[in-house]
């Protein structure tokens, strides 16, 4: 059974905190080595936070998205594998929701509880090497998904594959337990960011997905409460972007306040009293405050339209889009200066590679690419010269 611990805000900050603390003495080795981060996520598992979108009463937290995305963000501070994990698997978590009926919820909520189950996804719109077919009421799928993020040590995962039926691209998405036969991850992931996110491959070999799996009612963009889905997704990015710069911040910080030797031109005793390492950082703490003001308003926005639930209008989910939308511009933008200019105050010392400061530009840079900012910048402008919200897709 899953964890029994206080519900508080204060409560569930302090687990993330502490568990945050606890994953940072082992983060920069484990940036080297990549693979699957298995005692951390065992760790995670036992924290009970992987639950905190489920109701209180299906035995989870209840915990409004504005916490569960600052949690995110202070665990990406540290490690931002985990951090995405983590979001990720309240994204999962929410799929199940919008895409599903009340039964189904109800059903995988408890049972995500009782096992402690993580989550993983293997919801790729835009991989076309999958196949399907329907054999009586069973859909059998072949083929590969990539950027299965977490797929590795997942005790559930969310699919999706084209509807052999339709001739459009419509997608079927199903929530299905683990293990199950023909499911192969191939444990291919080995980008220079993310390291630890299980972003690989997975093989489906004949792999049988009953009807009752399929989240149909009212399943992808049935209704304006199910297109929230993306705006989630996008939303855990944000809030990756911003914890990364503001653990490269806290890291050039530590770092300046051990090695404080001035630049032996600025006429100071130290590099805390140089205006140049001054600005720098004025510059950086203003603008990452500014990405966190607007991503908070972003995650408020998200939970008017959530706590609305059927009854959301299009106007209003177009409204989440264009917060979400951007806060991810804006931690796009201010997370990378960020992580590159924290090396103009700390020096070519920093730069050894014992210390990894490095894997701060990795992992932003590796993530940022997810899809492409110039689309979002895009929709923006549409919606600031000519009012047209953003169309609901699976990256809007």
């Amino acid at each position: 059974m899953a964890p029994q611990i206080e519900t508080s805000t204060e409560t569930l900050e302090a687990i993330a905190d502490r568990f945050a603390a606890a994953i940072a003495t082992t983060a920069v080795e484990r940036d080297h080595q990549g693979g699957t981060a298995k005692v951390e996520r065992d760790a995670l598992r036992r924290t009970g936070l992987l639950n905190l979108l489920i109701p209180n009463f299906w035995g989870g937290h209840g915990a409004s998205w504005p916490l569960i995305y600052r949690i995110v963000r202070r665990i990406s501070r540290t490690d931002s594998s985990l951090g995405q994990l983590f979001g990720f698997q309240h994204l999962m978590l929410a799929t199940i929701d919008l895409f599903g009926s009340q039964e189904q919820t109800e059903n995988l909520y408890r049972r995500t509880v009782a096992g402690n189950w993580f989550w993983g996804n293997t919801l790729n719109p835009l991989d076309p090497g999958l196949s399907a077919r329907w054999e009586g009421d069973t859909l059998v799928i072949d083929g590969r998904k990539r950027f299965s993020t977490g797929s590795s040590d997942a005790d559930a995962l969310i699919v999706s594959a084209p509807d052999p039926t339709s001739d459009s691209n419509r997608l079927l998405v199903a929530a299905i337990s683990l293990p199950r036969e023909g499911i192969v991850p191939l444990n291919d992931w080995n980008n220079m960011g993310q390291r630890q996110t299980d972003s690989g491959t997975v093989e489906f070999r004949s792999v049988r997905i009953h009807q009752a799996e399929l989240l149909l009612s009212p399943g992808p963009f049935g209704s304006p409460r199910a297109s929230l889905r993306p705006c989630i997704a996008q939303l855990v990015f944000a809030n990756v972007y911003l914890g990364i710069a503001e653990g490269a911040l806290q890291e050039a910080k530590a770092y300046l306040q051990a090695n404080p030797q001035a630049w032996w031109l600025s006429g100071v005793e130290s590099k805390q009293q140089d205006p140049y390492v001054l600005r720098h950082f004025g510059q950086l703490f203003a603008a990452l405050e500014a990405a966190r003001l607007v991503t908070d308003r972003a995650a408020d926005s998200l939970q008017r339209a959530w706590e609305l639930g059927e009854n959301v209008s299009e106007a209003e989910r177009g409204q989440v889009s264009v917060d979400i939308a951007t806060a991810k511009v804006i931690t796009t933008q201010a997370g990378l200066d960020a992580v590159n200019r924290i090396f103009e105050v700390m020096g070519a010392r920093a730069t050894t590679w014992p210390r990894r400061v490095d894997r701060f530009w990795r992992n932003l840079r590796t993530y940022t690419l997810h899809d492409p900012v110039d689309y979002k910048l895009r929709e923006l402008g549409e919606w600031a010269l000519a009012d047209r919200h953003p169309r609901p897709t699976f990256y809007s």
